[in-house]
């Protein structure tokens, strides 16, 4: 990661990866902070999680093994490091906050793991109960939550880079500048809002945030619902949450009856709209009508007249 991007900010281990970063922290001077969920505090425990595929283990040099009902494949090589960490003293001399989450009700590794990491890190430290979650996390609520509390925490100890903040944006104008991170990855400022746009892994990028087809379909998914959420308050129906689905393709001009073009490729974007809320048929055939008229989809079915020209100025080459 250093050399292909940057050095991790902030280490995140679950289970076993917890320990994993507790252990390697110190390695990574450019790590500002650490975030174990549900981790193991003692190298023996985490062996003992193997129960009686260790000697399996020892003998085979891998074997596969089931933590929480969930199979990993296990090499001698992890027991053998795990042997070498001494845990404690990581943990005692981390010098990086640190933030603790875990389950009373964790049957694979029990509370009594963080209440030893915690206690043994010195400050600033912080601990969550993920109460009644399991180990693995597997409700979406405990995982979302985790994420959340995560991203809240953390912003306390990753600065924005100054590359980031420069490309600030006027009322109205949205600016995309490359990070240089990556082949793909673009830093966009709309207004007072910043986030990445990138490509996913497979073609090449980092899979660091939405592709551009993916906000493209984003900006008429948001003004397909606002438009309905308007004119659903405006007749006082019943609605009570709309769902929009979206998804970009390429089809043969051909396959299209109703299109005018005949020959070559077109894009096509599919919009499948849930209603939640007792609604009619007809009030239902009506909302479908008027998403239709969102802004955005008219924008998409018009004329559209696109200039390109260079910035000039110093500004613009630096």
């Amino acid at each position: 990661m250093r050399t292909q991007v940057a050095a991790p900010a902030i280490l995140i281990g679950h289970s076993l990866g917890g320990a994993a970063v507790l252990a390697a922290a110190h390695r990574i001077a450019e790590a500002r902070a650490v975030v174990t969920i549900a981790a193991p505090f003692d190298p023996a425990h985490i062996a003992g999680l193997f129960g009686d595929r260790v000697e399996d283990i020892k003998s085979k040099g891998e074997v596969e093994v089931t933590l929480a009902g969930q199979p990993f494949r296990v090499r001698l090589a992890l027991l053998d490091d795990i042997a070498e960490q001494k845990i404690a003293a990581r943990i005692a001399e981390l010098r990086k906050p640190l933030l603790v989450f875990h389950s009373p009700t964790d049957e694979t590794v029990g509370i009594d793991n963080a209440s030893r990491i915690f206690t043994t890190a010195k400050h600033p430290k912080s601990f969550i109960s993920l109460a009644d979650a399991n180990h693995l996390l597997r409700r979406s609520s405990d995982a979302a939550y985790v994420a959340h509390v995560i991203a809240a925490w953390a912003e306390r100890y990753l600065e924005m880079p100054t590359t980031q903040l420069a490309a600030a944006a006027e009322p109205g104008e949205v600016v995309v500048r490359e990070t240089r991170h990556g082949t793909f990855q673009q830093d966009i400022t709309a207004g007072t809002h910043h986030f990445l746009a990138d490509e996913p892994t497979a073609a090449g990028g980092l899979d660091s945030g939405p592709g551009p087809y993916d906000l493209l379909l984003a900006a008429l998914g948001a003004c397909t619902s606002m438009t309905l959420r308007l004119y659903a308050d405006r007749k006082q129906l019943p609605l009570g949450r709309t769902r929009v689905r979206l998804r970009h393709s390429r089809i043969y001009a051909a396959d299209c009856a109703e299109c005018e073009t005949k020959d070559g490729m077109l894009d096509r974007i599919e919009r499948v709209i849930s209603f939640e809320g007792e609604l009619d048929a007809e009030t239902r055939k009506r909302l479908l009508e008027i998403a239709d008229k969102c802004p955005v989809h008219r924008t998409l079915t018009s004329e559209i007249d696109i200039r390109t020209s260079e910035e000039a100025g110093q500004d613009a080459a630096r």
